[in-house]
């Protein structure tokens, strides 16, 4: 494969234009893997970066921040050609080209080997959405969930953490009650795994209140904002929030007095720095008993020429559960 199509983010003097290009292996970053990619994913902060051109290192940049394929080339002795494998966070499509491409190069220590029990496809639909939801339900069980406990509740359940952080759940056990802007969108998230779903503004703090009654064991947080500080009110004696996004805003208005008058948990969840000790066991998870039951209509196949089009939606939020992009 001489040559091969990327979307790439280039900038001419201020203005940054997003265009499919035709390239050569010689325009790929160093590192010691090359991929055929055969799927990426996109995630919001795909829309980030594409679209807004937020957390952009340096340009000309292919974009994705996940990519599974075979490796075609290797100079590293962990990896050999024809090993499958999943890449995801660090610095790809952010400050090194990442997964939009029909080939990609990347650091060996970046780079997983596919677990057995996944294909690459299934891979891509989980992503760092997928990754990001088992990360979370991971460390509220390290801190004592379980379905017992009572409800746990999921905001921003359509998006793509969301849904598979309802569905994970779910398949676990758990009493999901998940909460959604979108009020046309119930069927979808009883389908994957809500028991309940409820109005988006019912889980908001408009008041700034400090303590509300005990209502959650646990909560799977990629909103942030007054969804939050609705949460942190809200919990369970011993209960755990796992914030891991920021839709909502980054504003944070809290109290000290749930934490400790009720013992309450407030669990960053960080996919990109995560070990890779840790990351390897949450693939391994996520291929075995966290593996989501993969409904049709949780998952949107989309090409390389539809994703300019997908990344303007998933920053107006008109995008439900997880996007993948065929590459190979």
């Amino acid at each position: 494969m001489d040559t091969f199509q990327a979307l790439v983010l280039e900038k001419t003097g201020d203005e940054a234009n997003l265009n499919i290009r035709q390239l050569h292996m010689e325009d790929l970053p160093e590192g010691d893997l090359t991929i055929r990619v055969a799927y990426s994913s996109v995630n919001f902060k795909d829309g980030m970066v594409a679209i807004n051109h937020q957390l952009v290192e340096s340009y000309p940049l292919i974009p994705g921040i996940d990519l599974a394929g075979t490796v075609i080339d290797s100079q590293d002795e962990r990896f050999n050609e024809g090993d499958e494998v999943i890449v995801t966070s660090y610095q790809l499509g952010t400050g090194h080209s990442g997964g939009f491409s029909e080939v990609a190069r990347v650091p060996a220590d970046w780079a997983v080997h596919l677990p057995e029990g996944l294909s690459l496809k299934e891979a891509m639909i989980l992503g760092t959405a997928g990754f990001t939801a088992g990360l979370s339900v991971q460390r509220l069980e390290d801190n004592g969930l379980e379905p017992d406990k009572g409800p746990v509740l999921v905001p921003g359940a359509t998006g793509g953490v969301g849904s598979l952080a309802v569905n994970i759940l779910a398949k676990l056990g758990y009493h999901v009650t998940a909460s959604t802007g979108k009020s046309n969108e119930q069927n979808y998230l009883k389908n994957i795994g809500a028991k309940d779903v409820i109005e988006r503004h019912e889980v908001e703090d408009t008041e700034k209140k400090p303590v509300r009654g005990k209502k959650w064991a646990a909560a799977v947080d990629p909103v942030g904002g007054r969804t939050l500080q609705y949460i942190l009110s809200t919990l369970k004696y011993g209960g755990s929030v796992a914030t891991s996004g920021l839709t909502g805003g980054t504003e944070v208005s809290a109290s000290v007095l749930p934490f400790i008058s009720r013992g309450i948990n407030w669990l960053g969840i960080d996919s990109v720095k995560c070990p890779m000790e840790e990351r390897v066991n949450i693939w391994q998870r996520l291929a075995g008993e966290f593996k989501p039951v993969i409904h049709e209509e949780l998952v949107n196949e989309i090409s390389l020429d539809e994703l300019p089009n997908v990344l303007n939606d998933i920053i107006d939020s008109n995008v439900r559960g997880r996007t993948l992009v065929k590459l190979s």
